[in-house]
């Protein structure tokens, strides 16, 4: 009897052992893998300070540390639009690499480049 309890056991562990192991799942990802990071637009004093590069497609957070609304407005094109009242805001960059020229609808003067790679 006591030998018919340590097997259930043992198997109860190699079962859970091997559902909840971090290989690949079946699209082939592994459990530890991360998408791109986030990059941030930071305005201050009306200006952008950008990060040099982005990723296709990943998430830019926008953080107006001014008091007053602005936008971060693709110069050409409708690649991106983000209204960017004091606080934060976000939007989705492009998914076509290439340099994007950006600018503030408010205040003609802002200007930014958005780099996609």
């Amino acid at each position: 009897m006591r030998r018919a309890v340590v097997a259930c056991v043992c198997a109860v562990f190699l079962t859970t052992g091997t559902a909840c192991g971090s290989g690949p799942d079946s699209n082939g990802a592994t459990g530890s893998s991360a998408g791109a990071a986030a990059a941030t637009i930071t305005i201050k004093d009306f200006k952008y300070t950008t990060p040099t590069s982005v990723a296709p497609g990943v998430t830019i957070n926008v953080n107006n540390e001014d008091s007053i609304a602005h936008t971060v407005t693709a110069d050409s094109g409708n690649a991106f639009d983000d209204q960017a009242n004091s606080g934060a805001s976000s939007f989705t960059a492009p998914s076509k690499a290439g340099s994007y020229p950006f600018h503030c609808t408010f205040h003609p003067e802002m200007h930014g480049t958005l780099v996609v790679k």
